[in-house]
Formats: C-alpha cells, sequence, structure tokens
C-alpha cells in the first residue's frame, strides 16, 4: 500500500477510546497519505507500506498533536502591575471593577492594529506550537466594539496563516461591559446580539461564540439572549461558567447543547447533571486557578462519576493565566485538581478536540484523522504529566508534514 510517510519503531499513545487507559501500543507505526491518518496501530498488523518517506523514531513516543481548546491568545500591553497588586491582597474583582482587568487590556487592545496584535501574539503562539500544539482555540473579548473585536478575530485567523497551526476562532464580545455602556449592560447585549455577532458570522471570522456569566460579567438571561442569537446563524456556543460564584451557566449551556462549560469552581450537581445529558465538554483551567489563588476546586469526582468530559486549556490571558504551557497545565491538573495521567493526556488531546467540536478530525490516532503528531523523547507517557519545566518534544507534525 502506497503512503506519503511512515513513522516506525515508536511507541504509541493513541488515545482511542476503543483502547484503554492511553491507547498503549508498544511496537507502533503510523502512516500517512494527504495528511490524514491510513493506519495507527501494532507494526506487526500493518499493511505492507510503499511510503516516499520513511521516520525512524527510534522507539520514541507519539501521542495525538496537542490541543489547547480554550485561549485569550490575542491581547495587546500586560496586567503585571495588578499581579503586584493582587499579591498585596486585592481580589480580581475589586482590580476589575476599579477599572482594572479586563477593561485595561481592552484600552491596549483599542489602541493597537491588527498587525501589532499579531506580533504580540506570536511569541506566545510560539510557546505552544514548541510543546506539541497542533491546534488551538484563540477568543476575542478584548475589543468590545464592533470595530475591535473584528479585528482581533481577523488577528487570530491571520495567526492560523503565519504559522503552522490550525486556529478555531470564538467571538467573546459578551466578555465584560466596556464604559461606554456603564449601567447599561442590557443596551450593550443588544449591541453584541444585534451588530458585532452577526458580522463576525457574516464574515466568517467566527467558529463559535463564547459569554462570560458571572458577577462582574453578564447575567444569565443576557447570556441566554446571547446564544439564542448564536443559535439563530447556525453557530455553536460555550461559555465561561462557575468561577467565582454558581450562577447556573453550565445548565444554561446545556440548554443550548454548548461544546463546553469552561472553570467551573462553582459547579453544582444540577449543573454536571445537564452537561452529561446534553454532552457538553468540562474545560478545567488550572493556570487561572493556581494564579488568582483560588481555593475551590472544580468537582474533578463528580464529573467524571457523571461522564462528562474533561478537557483542559492553558486559558492564556493577561490577567489570570499568563500561561503558554500545556505541560504545566498537565502538570497542575494532576497535582491541584487530581486527574489521572490517562485523562491529563486525553484532556490535551482526545476530550479537547471534542470541546472544539472537532473529535471526528483530530485528537486521536486514528484512521481518516488530521495526522497531527508530537514525537516524544519519554520512557513513559506519565512523564509528560510528571515533569515540570521540562519539554521533551522531539518533532511535531502538523497534517502529516
Amino acid at each position: 500500500m502506497r503512503c506519503d510517510r511512515v513513522w516506525t519503531n515508536a511507541r504509541l499513545a493513541t488515545l482511542a477510546p476503543s483502547r484503554p487507559g492511553v491507547g498503549e501500543v508498544e511496537h507502533g507505526l503510523v502512516a500517512a497519505q494527504d495528511g490524514r491518518i491510513l493506519y495507527a496501530g501494532p507494526a506487526e498488523a500493518a499493511p505492507a507500506f510503499e511510503a516516499e518517506e520513511t521516520v525512524d523514531c527510534e522507539g520514541r513516543w507519539i501521542t495525538p498533536g496537542l490541543i489547547d481548546p480554550h485561549t485569550h491568545l490575542v491581547y495587546a500591553g500586560s496586567r503585571a502591575a495588578e499581579f503586584e497588586q493582587r499579591l498585596a491582597g486585592a481580589s480580581y474583582e475589586a482590580i476589575a471593577r476599579a477599572g482594572g482587568g479586563i477593561l485595561s487590556t481592552m484600552r491596549a487592545v483599542r489602541a493597537a492594529a491588527e498587525a501589532e496584535l499579531v506580533d504580540e501574539a506570536l511569541p506566545r503562539l510560539d510557546a505552544l506550537i514548541a510543546e506539541g500544539v497542533t491546534t488551538v482555540e484563540i477568543k476575542s473579548g478584548y475589543g468590545l466594539s464592533l470595530e475591535d473585536e473584528l479585528k482581533s478575530l481577523r488577528a487570530a485567523r491571520v495567526l492560523g496563516e503565519e504559522r503552522p497551526v490550525a486556529v478555531t476562532t470564538t467571538l467573546l464580545a459578551a466578555h465584560a461591559l466596556p464604559p461606554e455602556y456603564a449601567g447599561d449592560p442590557d443596551g450593550y447585549i443588544d449591541l453584541v446580539r444585534d451588530v458585532i455577532l452577526p458580522a463576525a458570522a457574516q464574515t466568517g471570522l467566527a467558529d463559535a461564540v463564547d459569554a462570560f456569566c458571572e458577577g462582574i460579567g453578564f447575567s444569565p438571561v443576557q447570556v441566554r439572549r446571547v446564544f439564542e442569537a448564536a443559535r439563530a446563524l447556525g453557530l455553536p456556543v460555550k461559555l465561561h461558567a462557575e468561577q467565582l460564584s454558581n450562577l447556573h451557566g453550565a445548565a444554561l449551556a446545556a440548554d443550548f447543547n454548548a461544546l463546553s462549560a469552561d472553570h467551573l469552581e462553582h459547579l453544582d450537581a444540577d449543573g454536571i447533571a445537564a452537561m452529561a445529558r446534553a454532552g457538553t465538554v468540562a474545560v478545567l483551567l488550572p493556570g487561572a486557578f493556581y494564579f488568582t489563588r483560588e481555593t475551590k476546586a472544580p468537582p474533578v469526582a463528580a464529573l467524571r462519576a457523571a461522564g462528562v468530559p474533561v478537557a483542559l486549556a492553558t486559558d492564556c490571558n493577561p490577567g489570570t493565566s499568563p500561561l503558554t504551557s500545556p505541560l504545566l497545565v498537565m502538570n497542575m491538573a494532576a497535582t491541584l485538581f487530581r486527574l489521572t495521567v490517562p485523562e491529563c493526556l486525553a484532556g490535551v488531546t482526545r476530550e479537547a478536540a471534542r470541546a472544539l467540536g472537532l473529535a471526528g478530525k483530530i485528537g486521536t490516532l486514528e484512521r481518516g484523522k488530521r495526522c497531527d503528531l508530537a514525537i516524544w523523547d519519554i520512557e513513559r507517557p506519565a512523564e509528560l504529566v510528571y515533569r515540570i519545566g521540562f519539554n521533551p518534544l522531539h518533532a511535531r507534525v502538523w497534517g502529516g508534514a
């Protein structure tokens, strides 16, 4: 059988749901044709391939390319000063209500040209790529106006053209209340629903729609209005929910068959049940939990018991998770949230793909999936979760190349 490329003498963590654990194959082989996986499994069961190129992995491990399903990668400026304020005892809410937080970044984004946003984001994207990321979700949400939200989404699209990585975009215009709508959140939601969201859909700049359902964000009633407009335009939704309090946002997201509900530290049993029924993925963000020194961890055991898929993400953003290491995210998820090694690895591959609505295309080493691979200099998959500040990536393959 002819193919473009074969990786031999490899150990595989396929993450295929048909295999237990991480889907280990000790003596494995991967073959690709036209950028897709033709075969991934035991070498002894593989067809006789005639490959244009054969790569000897010398016993290294191959996993699916990593996926970061929740980032705010496009932003301008720094919020290191706010970090110092939090060290001195100020809360995230207090900083936000004093005009800092998201609004501080909004001012920097509005002042930046699109090219400047791209230039600032590229090093962050490069850091993700350097740790094996092949797909990344990027949200808007720091422009908070029609012009600046679209500018941010365009910058995210450009990032996918500048680097060999797949970028999915999410419109997060309902992230915070801009100053020109102070005291009128419903008026701003009207703008999001009637102007910004349709423009993002018509220009093809948004693959999904998100919102921040929180006391310092938007109410469930306001979020519902955004989600109804998204559904009318055929765009899937996801939600920042239950991070600082329980407004039952996860259940609201599940009502709209959301791809994911993210953060979830204050998630309750009803929200878990609703997510399980809807197939909504729980995206956990241990970087934000760590950075803001939260003490209430998401209910991992209850999510596990209910069969809710759990994904992990960096939540890379300037205020609460200036993190660009999916490897560190896995370690944090294990140490802070008590996820197992297989759960951590699935969280940045198979379940992360599910959180983006891409489970049929990426996230596992299976026939027909895009050939996105990460090849590691490790002795066992647990090293990817266990080590801190260590990057054992040997090679990264995106679309078979």
